[in-house]
């Protein structure tokens, strides 16, 4: 297997020819090289369709919970399979997501409890805008949070922002370049002929901003080329064949080609459960299938990065929660406050972050709804701050005032 200061050196000379080496491919080597110089990544997964946060990490010590889903809820850690995995006396995770304890037992992941918009929005469209564009209630934002993340960089790779989706989310527009790929081997016109015709139409044309898009264009495409010459995950690595999982896998294979990637966003959608949640058993159905799959592809993620991971932070997040209480279709419907997973080789690990409002009727948000006590922007806030090294916050959450931070990250 090729070491990655290799990989770089050839790929740099494959890629862009002899003396013409740009400068990021140059800073990737350098970095190779020399330690402690390693870009640190940030990884945005959007749960689109406001996942059940209370049957996600379940509050298996509040018989409120209970009383509010008869038919829903997960039971009590049993040590069965069937019931919740116990964390801390007062929360477990949903049985489906067992790949997961291990991480949070290695200190590895954290979770962050009563987390969400401050709009009281149920529109799953406006939800997921406002929290793209890190504006609440603010429709008109046109940049997302993740791109304002992005610090003005001089010849900057053209794969530092990455969305592993079909078409470039709201959470990556912005002045700051990004390209979203199907998959990185998709992402090149296979005709040499006709790519080489185009490169060299656009990169003559006289107007700056085609010449310079073409531009960054082609050379992220030569470097999707040669990502997929390096070793994939390792033998004992399996992610699992979902959507989420393989773009999972091709962000891992990007980090360590080291190629500069800075900021990744994927996303997976089927999580509005208003209708059968759960099936015959609360451990079984449609959220138990999802929860499979995220909890298995996170893992697999950590296991294919091993070391890397002291680089990466990868965290969760969905426009809003759902209704405390189940509806008559063992289901939810839409909801306010939700649960947030951070994880990392530098999170804090094995702790639950966040005030638990407690599910009350009287402590309920609407009398409905698990209250928010944590604005998602405060835990974005320090993950930006720590891994891409952006301290301007008011400028990458407009009108926000910034909290202390939670202390998620060391």
């Amino acid at each position: 297997m090729p070491s990655r200061r290799v990989f770089l050196k050839n790929s740099a000379l494959a890629m862009f020819g002899i003396g013409v080496v740009p400068g990021w491919l140059s800073r990737a080597v350098y970095a190779q090289e020399t330690p402690g110089t390693r870009k640190k990544v940030l990884v945005a997964i959007f749960q689109r369709g406001a996942v059940d946060g209370l049957n996600v990490v379940i509050p298996h010590g509040e018989q409120a919970y209970y009383a509010l889903r008869p038919s829903i809820a997960i039971p009590r850690p049993n040590g069965s399979g069937t019931g919740a995995i116990d964390l801390d006396g007062y929360f477990g995770l949903h049985p489906a997501l067992a790949s997961l304890k291990p991480l949070w037992t290695a200190r590895q992941l954290a979770i962050v409890e009563a987390v969400g918009s401050p709009d009281p929005t149920r529109s799953h469209f406006d939800a997921q805008d406002y929290m793209e564009s890190g504006t609440p209630g603010i429709r008109t934002t046109s940049v997302g949070w993740l791109n304002r993340a992005l610090c003005a960089e001089p010849d900057a790779s053209p794969v530092r922002a990455v969305s592993l989706t079909p078409d470039l989310p709201l959470s990556l527009r912005g002045p700051n370049a990004a390209v979203a790929v199907g998959s990185i081997g998709d992402f090149q016109i296979r005709d040499t002929h006709a790519a080489s015709a185009f490169e060299a139409m656009y990169g003559s044309s006289p107007d700056r901003v085609m010449n310079g898009t073409a531009r960054e264009t082609f050379e992220a495409m030569r470097v999707m080329q040669s990502i997929e010459h390096m070793p994939d995950a390792p033998k004992d690595v399996s992610y699992p064949k979902g959507r989420l999982g393989q773009s999972l896998r091709q962000i891992a294979r990007m980090i360590k080609a080291d190629v500069g990637l800075e900021v990744a966003f994927t996303d997976v959608g089927g999580w509005d459960t208003h209708v059968n949640e759960t099936g015959p058993e609360p451990h079984t159905g449609q959220l138990a299938n999802l929860l499979r799959d995220l909890g298995d592809s996170l893992a697999a993620l950590s296991r294919d990065l091993g070391d890397r991971m002291e680089d990466v932070t990868v965290v969760t997040m969905s426009e809003f929660g759902r209704t405390a209480k189940e509806n008559g279709n063992r289901g939810t419907d839409h909801g306010h406050a939700n649960v947030m997973f951070v994880l990392g080789g530098n999170v804090r690990g094995r702790h639950i972050f966040g005030h638990w409002p407690g599910l009350e009727r009287e402590q309920l948000y609407e009398g409905r709804d698990l209250n928010v006590t944590t604005d998602f922007r405060t835990v974005l806030s320090e993950l930006v701050g720590k891994q891409t090294g952006n301290r301007e916050i008011a400028r990458v959450f407009p009108g926000f005032r910034p909290q202390p931070p939670l202390g998620i990250l060391v």
